[in-house]
């Protein structure tokens, strides 16, 4: 193919049989440097100080039923870490009140006794909600799947009011911890401004951010009533999936991010099923918990397959965490199940749901040599 030919307006059959390349799977397994290495190694530390504090304070506290909310807590020192000189703590504390809405507006729904269809559809729109905020407050990595997974988890049965207004103070009191811990730390980050700046995404315009929120909310909702059709026990985990997949900026990044979420995922679950053959303790838990933080944002920048196969047994101690006699072996398959469908429902939407734009960029790009 030349760069000629892309100038004909492309199929989408045309940009799925390019997404099916060898060419696409070398890519999603490539490896590329990180921007600064230090800074993610700074932010995995921050949410791994944070939870060795927080979590056996709240196991030892009257309330050890909240471990599994304040261990959401502590996921928004993982963000604003390229952000410029002084711009960190805002974005670290905007994190922490989003991570306690999400907790708050899901806890409320179970709280209210709506059916888990309600509750799917309500976490489809916060996962479309989120993506907007992220993009337009620019908080960079993690990204809304953060926001997701915490409202994700606060889903349920119905709850009593005293106990949604417990998980909301658990987030939110180790949430601020996880700001201090970061403003006390800050000297040791690496600033943007005159020291080598680093990539930052483009802030697209408000119409093309919200044509994105609409099309991940949408595509969310599908994935999520397509697992609870067939049964999941945990169909937000196909949220999860699809929305990874669809916040893709090109049709290339989503099907790597498929390939890679699933494979890394089945990586991890195997990782996560030895582990919890052993049995482990609380403390055990927090203790892997914390080195596995900081491993996954050692390596997630360099592939995101790679740091998957590290957050999904991460995930799933936290579930561990939270529930140990309802959260066991069983979820191990769950979880890689609910993210091929996951995976698979957002990359099928995002092509179905791509522009011709997206489709022509996906040709030239495939006209050109490969990329590293």
């Amino acid at each position: 193919m030349t760069v000629e030919d892309v100038s004909i307006p492309a199929r989408r059959i045309d940009a799925t049989r390019h997404l099916l390349r060898s060419r696409q799977f070398r890519e999603s397994m490539a490896l590329s440097g990180q921007p600064s290495l230090r800074n993610s190694a700074l932010a995995g530390l921050q949410a791994a100080l944070t939870a060795l504090i927080a979590l056996p304070l709240v196991h030892l506290s009257p309330w050890p039923h909240l471990i599994g909310f304040a261990s959401l807590g502590s996921l928004v020192a993982l963000f604003g870490r390229f952000a410029p000189r002084g711009g960190r703590s805002r974005i670290v504390l905007q994190c922490a009140l989003w991570q306690t809405a999400g907790v708050l507006a899901m806890s409320v729904a179970a709280w209210s006794g709506v059916s888990d269809i309600v509750q799917l559809l309500l976490l489809a729109m916060a996962s479309g909600l989120f993506f907007f905020v992220v993009a337009t407050g620019r908080f960079g990595l993690p990204g809304a799947l953060i926001f997701a997974f915490a409202a994700g988890a606060s889903m349920g049965h119905a709850v009593p009011g005293e106990e949604v207004m417990e998980r909301v103070l658990a987030t939110a009191a180790v949430a601020l911890l996880a700001w201090l811990v970061c403003s006390a730390t800050e000297r040791f980050r690496h600033k943007a401004d005159g020291e080598g700046g680093f990539p930052a995404e483009p802030l697209r315009p408000a119409s093309h951010r919200i044509a994105a929120a609409l099309r991940i909310a949408f595509g969310s909702a599908v994935a999520a009533l397509a697992a609870h059709a067939l049964g999941a026990p945990h169909p937000a985990w196909a949220v999860l999936g699809a929305m990874a997949v669809m916040q893709g900026t090109h049709l290339h990044i989503s099907m790597n991010r498929a390939l890679q979420r699933t494979l890394g995922t089945v990586a991890g679950a195997i990782l996560v099923w030895l582990i919890l053959q052993q049995a482990p303790s609380v403390w055990t838990v927090i203790a892997l918990l914390a080195v596995l933080q900081f491993a996954t944002e050692m390596i997630i920048g360099s592939n995101y397959g790679l740091g998957q196969v590290l957050v999904t047994p991460m995930a799933l101690l936290m579930s561990y965490l939270a529930a140990p006699h309802a959260a066991g072996m069983a979820m191990v398959p769950e979880r890689v199940l609910d993210t091929l469908l996951g995976a698979g429902i957002g990359i099928v939407l995002a092509v179905l749901c791509s522009t011709l734009d997206d489709r022509q960029y996906l040709l030239r790009r495939h006209a050109g040599p490969p990329v590293a």
